[in-house]
């Protein structure tokens, strides 16, 4: 039986965006945009310190990789329609994702000037595993096993989503990338220098990679933090991202490691960190509560 007939309710939204399958998705675009106006007038001096972007990330082109990635989000959300497993619009689930990403967008582009022009967009896939992403460009996916197996508060969720929003906006599987170019450049050198033809061609099908890159521990470490200044910018409570990474170290413990901790591994370290960093941003949080 199809998972997303247990979605399906009695009452069917009413008015035109009942007829348009597209207008939902307008609508949220249009609403993260409104809200962005509004966040621009907020400080943008960032309070924790993650350093400057690596520059290695140079050698692949950044309008590239995201329409690269913008295909391959198409075609993750096509399988996963033809599966029965993508959420419908009025899902109270994504409805949920999708009101906590309009909270954090508004303060993407301090990190990412290119954040200010990406179509974002949010939703919800019904599977098992523990695991959520956001690809260059601003595409963002959960599963619906973090949500259900970790039971999920919203300040929780807004931890992942912001730890995976860093990602893209510090370009890191752009850098990623820059650096298995490099290594293949190396490599297609040295194998022409020794005669070795196409034994140097290691890098075809780069665009496959999005969804199963691991990222380094600096990078890990500046997701955490940049996706909790986000957050805390957002209004959602900082302590939340210690009690999040408590919950996956917990899952960690069970018949093999979740998706989303098998290139985000956690640990006693990652949550130091954190707890270190939180009286940076907390005065954040509260101005925005109190706003």
């Amino acid at each position: 039986m199809c998972w997303i007939c247990d979605f399906k309710t009695p009452d069917a939204p009413s008015g035109p965006s009942a007829h348009s399958p597209c207008a939902p998705r307008r609508a949220f675009l249009l609403a993260a945009g409104a809200a962005a106006a509004t966040a621009a007038a907020s400080p943008a001096l960032a309070q924790v310190d993650v350093g400057k972007a690596s520059a290695m990330r140079q050698l692949v082109p950044a309008a590239s990789l995201e329409s690269s990635a913008t295909k391959q989000y198409a075609q993750v959300l096509a399988d996963a329609r033809a599966k029965g497993a993508l959420a419908p619009e009025h899902y109270p689930q994504l409805q949920r994702l999708r009101a906590i990403a309009a909270r954090l967008i508004p303060y993407a582009g301090q990190w990412n000037p290119r954040a200010k022009g990406w179509q974002w967009e949010v939703n919800l896939i019904g599977s098992k595993q523990i695991n959520a992403w956001c690809m260059p460009g601003g595409k963002i996916a959960f599963f619906t096993g973090i949500l259900d197996q970790l039971k999920l508060t919203d300040d929780e969720v807004a931890m992942v989503m912001g730890h995976e929003m860093a990602h893209a906006l510090r370009e890191h599987a752009r850098e990623r990338m820059a650096k298995n170019t490099a290594t293949d450049m190396g490599l297609r050198l040295g194998a022409q220098l020794l005669g070795l033809g196409q034994a140097g061609d290691l890098a075809a099908g780069v665009g496959s990679q999005l969804l199963t890159l691991k990222y380094s521990r600096d990078d890990e470490t500046e997701a955490d933090l940049v996706g909790l200044e986000i957050a805390a910018r957002a209004g959602y409570n900082p302590k939340a991202s210690v009690a999040l990474w408590k919950k996956m170290a917990a899952a960690n413990g069970g018949n093999g490691p979740p998706g989303f901790l098998s290139t985000h591994p956690t640990g006693p370290d990652r949550i130091r960190q954190l707890e270190a960093n939180l009286p940076k941003v907390q005065g954040l949080y509260e101005q925005a509560k109190n706003s």
